[in-house]
């Protein structure tokens, strides 16, 4: 009888030696991998801080042995999601701001603002989040009361897309603006031969050109705070776009430190000055940050009236918003860049933005192949400007569809309307279409702008069958959207964007089953773990 025993004995060694060690195994799990078979698998096995065996909870358990097991007790896991675009430094630093979001007057706006000094008695005040299709009187506001609060105090307030800002008297003093102030591709509002205290676009810069810099430990407190935020909602990958030289600084020096985790792709704000320095200096990548973009305007947005179109708005007859790069110069930087390994990507909304971006994209890269370059919002497109997507990667924000129908078709009319927030329609002309939030214009949370994309709706469940529900995706389209498509948005497809064999191992684990709950508790999902690196953050 020994000699069986002995033998068992023996087998059972053998075969926990012929077992891998690695450093996580993950079982019992519902796990959407998004590879190209868009196959669901159970576990998973992590070595290293990559994937390195994907299937069924058996196979793993048997090939592998680990110093770390998780029983995903039939939770579902996806790969991390990847916000195609987002200001990640900007959201660190609205932190740090009156939160002006969801006010339902000016009044509110005003008390938010007395309320935050109160609180800190700050020497220079800012704020973000107002909108003024979200009151009763949906115009633009003054700068009388905050005059008379504050005639000391400079204060600047920035409109929810960060297209327009308002500003106290005291804020004006500070660029000197007067009723005479002009500036390319902006706007200084003027009621009744008065300042109002309202810049829009380019028009920004000539108060925010003299208000005081963030230091580098401003910089780092505000990344440290957006990490948590967005890790809290399931975010590995950010796409921030329009970054410094110093801020793209602070974000590396930070990552090499391992104080920042969060994995960046970097669109550099458009200069002359940081064209020259990142051209010549080439694309830089480390395993959490990539430089490779740079980040234009070719307008503004349709919110504030500054987004260009091809025929005056619906709702104010002769304007046509505003050009915020001057053509010819973004045609020469377009050039250089087309000549480099860059990527361009353009901020823009009109429909006459959208022509002009697209034309300019196809007349410098001629015979030039796999540039992925990326338009940015492409909100309102002609009808014949669709087909020049062939080749240009839709980079669009499904929650601005869901903020703006209240509204849009005011300024565009039922005809121009067809051809906005049409993300069906540019996915069927690229093959791919990345998907991101744009926040702090919008909601950190991915499962807001899954829900947008798939049921059209906001969180109410308004319209009952979807806003122009024609352009809405499929939910496999939508989370490859947020995973697979943006991470190939940002040449990282081979690395990251789904849960398979040799690419980071950043996944997360969540509440329910977005690819199966009903649509209505999409929003409501919750984000149990997200992991990097098969870390835990």
């Amino acid at each position: 009888m020994q000699k069986p025993i002995l033998l068992l004995f023996v087998l059972i060694l053998a075969s926990c030696s012929t077992k891998h060690q690695v450093d996580l195994i993950v079982t019992n799990a519902k796990v959407y991998t998004v590879n190209n078979a868009f196959e669901t698998a159970t576990a998973f096995a992590v070595k290293n801080g990559k994937f390195v065996d994907v299937g069924n909870t058996e196979a793993i358990i048997s090939k592998y042995i680990a110093s770390k097991t998780m029983d995903a007790e039939g939770k579902t896991i996806v790969p991390g999601f990847i916000d195609a675009h987002c200001h990640f430094l900007g959201l660190g630093f609205n932190q740090q701001a009156v939160n002006l979001v969801g006010t339902t007057s000016f009044d509110e706006v005003v008390q938010r603002v007395v309320d935050f000094q109160k609180e800190h008695n700050l020497k220079f005040i800012k704020g973000r989040g107002w909108d003024q299709n979200d009151w009763d009187e949906k115009v633009f506001p003054s700068k009388k009361q905050l005059d008379a609060l504050f005639p000391d105090t400079p204060i600047y307030l920035t409109r929810i897309d960060g297209h327009a800002i308002l500003c106290n008297q005291a804020a004006l003093n500070l660029g000197n603006v007067t009723v005479h102030s002009k500036i390319d591709g902006g706007e200084v509002v003027i009621e009744n031969g008065e300042l109002t205290g309202v810049l829009v676009d380019n028009a920004e810069s000539l108060v925010l050109n003299y208000w005081p810099k963030p230091t580098r430990e401003d910089m780092a407190n505000a990344l440290i705070e957006a990490q948590k935020i967005c890790f809290d909602n399931g975010l590995t990958t950010v796409d921030d776009a329009g970054l410094t030289i110093e801020a793209i600084e602070v974000i590396d020096s930070l990552q090499q430190a391992g104080d920042l985790n969060m994995r960046v792709y970097a669109m550099v704000s458009a200069s002359k000055k940081n064209l020259d320095y990142y051209l010549n200096k080439g694309i830089i990548k480390t395993e959490k940050l990539n430089v490779r973009s740079f980040k234009f305007y070719a307008d503004g947005a349709l919110g504030s009236r500054g987004a260009l179109l091809r025929k005056p708005y619906s709702d104010k007859p002769g304007h046509l918003g505003l050009a915020v790069t001057d053509l010819e110069t973004f045609k020469v930087s377009a050039k250089a860049i087309a000549n480099s390994e860059y990527q361009m990507n353009t901020h823009a909304i009109g429909d006459s933005a959208n022509h002009a971006v697209l034309n300019v994209y196809k007349d410098v890269l001629k015979g030039k192949k796999n540039r992925r370059w990326r338009i940015e919002h492409a909100q309102v497109i002609s009808p014949e400007d669709f087909n020049l997507f062939d080749d240009i990667i839709p980079s669009v924000q499904p929650t601005h569809a869901t903020s703006d129908m209240y509204w849009a078709e005011d300024r565009l009319g039922n005809e121009r309307i067809k051809g906005a927030y049409a993300y069906k329609d540019l996915l069927n002309k690229y093959g791919k279409i990345a998907l991101g939030t744009d926040f702090p214009v919008e909601h950190v949370s991915p499962f807001y702008t899954f829900y947008a994309a798939v049921a059209r709706q906001d969180l109410k469940g308004y319209p009952e069958n979807g806003y122009q529900i024609e352009n809405g995706l499929s939910r496999e389209e939508a989370l490859k959207g947020m995973t697979i498509w943006a991470a190939y948005s940002n040449f990282e497809e081979a690395e990251k964007g789904s849960i398979e064999a040799g690419k980071f191992a950043d996944f997360i684990i969540l509440d329910n089953n977005i690819m199966e709950v009903e649509a209505s508790e999409i929003p409501n999902i919750k984000v149990i773990g997200t992991f990097i690196d098969g870390e835990k953050m």
